[in-house]
Protein backbone atom coordinates (compact mmCIF):
# COMPACT_ATOMS: atom_id res chain seq x y z
CA UNK A 1 0.00 0.00 0.00
CA UNK A 2 1.48 3.43 -0.87
CA UNK A 3 1.13 5.79 1.87
CA UNK A 4 3.40 9.06 0.64
CA UNK A 5 0.06 10.60 -0.88
CA UNK A 6 0.97 14.29 -2.16
CA UNK A 7 -0.75 17.16 -0.14
CA UNK A 8 -4.20 18.59 -1.21
CA UNK A 9 -4.60 22.04 -0.51
CA UNK A 10 -7.34 24.85 -1.85
CA UNK A 11 -7.39 28.55 -1.39
CA UNK A 12 -10.14 29.38 0.95
CA UNK A 13 -10.61 25.62 2.25
CA UNK A 14 -11.48 27.01 5.32
CA UNK A 15 -14.94 28.94 4.15
CA UNK A 16 -15.46 26.62 0.93
CA UNK A 17 -14.47 22.52 2.18
CA UNK A 18 -16.07 21.41 -0.87
CA UNK A 19 -12.69 22.59 -2.92
CA UNK A 20 -10.93 19.70 -0.64
CA UNK A 21 -13.45 17.19 -1.45
CA UNK A 22 -13.28 18.58 -5.28
CA UNK A 23 -9.28 17.94 -5.70
CA UNK A 24 -9.27 14.37 -3.55
CA UNK A 25 -11.89 13.40 -6.78
CA UNK A 26 -9.59 14.71 -9.27
CA UNK A 27 -6.44 13.19 -7.70
CA UNK A 28 -8.13 9.81 -7.39
CA UNK A 29 -8.93 10.32 -11.49
CA UNK A 30 -5.63 11.40 -12.07
CA UNK A 31 -4.29 8.23 -10.36
CA UNK A 32 -6.32 5.82 -12.58
CA UNK A 33 -5.65 7.26 -15.99
CA UNK A 34 -1.62 6.34 -14.69
CA UNK A 35 -2.94 3.19 -13.85
CA UNK A 36 -4.66 2.63 -16.82
CA UNK A 37 -1.70 4.17 -19.10
CA UNK A 38 0.62 1.64 -16.72
CA UNK A 39 2.76 4.55 -15.70
CA UNK A 40 4.40 3.10 -12.59
CA UNK A 41 6.08 5.23 -10.17
CA UNK A 42 3.75 8.65 -11.14
CA UNK A 43 2.55 9.28 -7.82
CA UNK A 44 5.95 9.90 -6.50
CA UNK A 45 6.62 12.73 -9.23
CA UNK A 46 4.47 14.76 -7.72
CA UNK A 47 4.17 16.67 -3.95
CA UNK A 48 1.21 18.55 -4.20
CA UNK A 49 -2.00 19.95 -5.41
CA UNK A 50 -3.10 22.98 -4.95
CA UNK A 51 -6.90 25.06 -6.65
CA UNK A 52 -6.18 28.57 -6.57
CA UNK A 53 -9.72 30.30 -7.70
CA UNK A 54 -10.50 27.86 -10.10
CA UNK A 55 -6.88 27.13 -11.52
CA UNK A 56 -5.61 23.67 -10.73
CA UNK A 57 -1.67 23.97 -9.51
CA UNK A 58 0.52 20.87 -9.63
CA UNK A 59 4.21 20.91 -8.12
CA UNK A 60 6.51 17.79 -9.09
CA UNK A 61 9.34 16.52 -7.71
CA UNK A 62 10.56 16.04 -11.10
CA UNK A 63 9.73 17.37 -14.69
CA UNK A 64 6.47 15.65 -15.85
CA UNK A 65 5.85 14.51 -19.41
CA UNK A 66 3.05 15.77 -21.55
CA UNK A 67 1.07 12.52 -20.78
CA UNK A 68 1.26 12.91 -17.44
CA UNK A 69 0.25 16.73 -17.90
CA UNK A 70 -2.78 15.64 -20.02
CA UNK A 71 -3.78 13.40 -17.17
CA UNK A 72 -4.75 16.76 -14.74
CA UNK A 73 -6.07 18.22 -17.47
CA UNK A 74 -8.73 15.28 -18.02
CA UNK A 75 -9.22 15.30 -14.66
CA UNK A 76 -9.94 19.33 -13.88
CA UNK A 77 -12.11 19.83 -16.91
CA UNK A 78 -14.37 16.67 -16.34
CA UNK A 79 -17.22 17.04 -14.09
CA UNK A 80 -15.70 15.92 -11.22
CA UNK A 81 -13.35 18.99 -11.45
CA UNK A 82 -13.84 22.48 -12.41
CA UNK A 83 -15.00 21.89 -15.68
CA UNK A 84 -11.96 24.29 -16.93
CA UNK A 85 -8.18 23.62 -18.35
CA UNK A 86 -6.87 25.95 -16.40
CA UNK A 87 -4.01 23.67 -15.11
CA UNK A 88 -0.21 24.70 -14.18
CA UNK A 89 2.52 22.87 -13.48
CA UNK A 90 5.67 24.00 -11.13
CA UNK A 91 8.75 21.99 -10.88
Amino acid sequence: MFLDHPTITATNSFTEPDRIERLTRVYGYVVALADVAGNTGFIEKFSQIHDHKGTLIVFWHEAPSDEEKEYFVKAWSSKIGDGSTNVEHEV
